[in-house]
């Protein structure tokens, strides 16, 4: 197993499974709080070589959920397969920006990598539908999807490529928008905003479909950005906020719940091939398990956090869902992306989110 950190991230490289099993917020902030252990290169469990070592890339800081239950599941396919396997971990955009690793992945370059269905959009159109804005009302309604018909639609769309999704997706939880210089409080304040998001058609057509000015631009990039004031805004879960620091360049946060957004968690097809029957057993079951640990981690780390994000003087309001939800609709958003989209993949979705438009 190796276990492998950015030098410019100064929060900790996560070391037990202790530590993943008990995600709470005073476990959350003491990790991220404390220097970091500097870890240039890859830390390996295998006494002796392993017969296949295998690269997984993500774009997430080292202390969160993500990368603690990756640790902890490169440590259970280290163990399970005896040694043979020797799966390392890069997070924090150590490999490159999403655009990067996923032409990486599709080439072979790396083996493994989990990102967002929105920005996975840009290769397999029909991955965006689970992001659609304000769509899903509930983790009920997510989990039920995302488990079910419409996530079995979108991994079979993403298996006519190169890459294949597990079929557990794993969290990123509900986005919420910030902002440097004032808060968001009904769909007008969002016009004219310089708001960093995503590489992703689906989120630039939506916030566009509010007045913004979206910019597209990689997560590695959004800090300085936020800094520099090419954007006054953006918008990630509580948890990325948190873990990344933003709360340092924004001061405040509308509780927009605007869209879930989640990671597939995808594998070259071809390297996955090439591992023998039994070992990707492991893999998918180690992979899979921790994703459904995962999706409890964030939630539980997401419901915690506003108060130590008001800590560090970030300022919180709740919004109008349906007066957002009715601006999408008056501006032909839904109508656009059902297009999109298509009558099946629609029909899939409205199954688990009831009528959009």
């Amino acid at each position: 197993m190796g276990f492998s950190q950015n030098s410019r991230n100064d929060t900790p490289r996560a070391t037990s499974a202790a530590s993943a099993s008990s995600l709470s917020r005073r476990t959350f902030l003491k990790t991220a709080g404390v220097a970091g252990v500097c870890a240039t290169g890859l830390i390996s469990l295998n006494a002796r070589a392993a017969e296949f070592t295998l690269k997984y890339a993500n774009n997430l800081p080292v202390t969160h959920p993500m990368n603690v239950r990756a640790h902890e599941m490169a440590t259970r396919i280290a163990t399970e397969s005896k040694g043979r396997v020797d799966f390392q971990v890069y997070p924090n955009n150590q490999l490159g920006s999403d655009t990067d690793m996923l032409s990486q992945i599709r080439s072979g370059a790396i083996d493994y990598f989990t990102l967002s269905p929105l920005i996975l959009g840009t290769l397999v159109p029909a991955a965006q539908i689970s992001g659609l804005g304000f769509a899903f009302k509930n983790y009920d309604q997510v989990w039920a999807a995302m488990d079910g018909e419409l996530g079995a639609h979108v991994r079979n769309e993403i298996a006519k490529t190169t890459v294949f999704a597990f079929e557990k997706i794993w969290d990123n939880g509900y986005r919420q928008t910030t902002t440097s210089a004032k808060p968001i409080l009904k769909p007008e304040d969002l016009k004219g905003l310089k708001l960093r998001v995503p590489t992703s058609p689906l989120w630039t057509s939506m916030f566009k479909a509010f007045g913004a000015s979206p910019a597209s631009i990689n997560f590695a990039e959004v800090y300085s950005a936020l800094q520099t004031h090419i954007v006054e805004g953006q918008e990630n879960p509580l948890a990325i906020i948190a873990t990344a620091k933003l709360y340092e360049v924004q001061k405040y946060c509308a509780l927009t719940n605007h869209m879930w957004d989640g990671f597939w968690f995808l594998a070259n097809k071809q390297s996955f091939a090439r591992l023998p029957a039994d070992l990707q057993q492991i893999v998918r079951s180690a992979v899979n398990d921790a994703g459904v640990q995962e999706r409890a981690d964030v939630l539980k780390l997401n419901n915690s956090l506003m108060s130590d994000l008001k800590s560090h003087g970030m300022q919180f309001n709740e919004i109008d869902y349906a007066a957002f939800r009715q601006q999408l609709t008056a501006a032909g958003f839904y109508t656009e992306w059902h297009k999109k989209f298509g009558d099946e993949s629609w029909a899939l979705l409205e199954k688990y989110t009831g009528k959009l438009a």
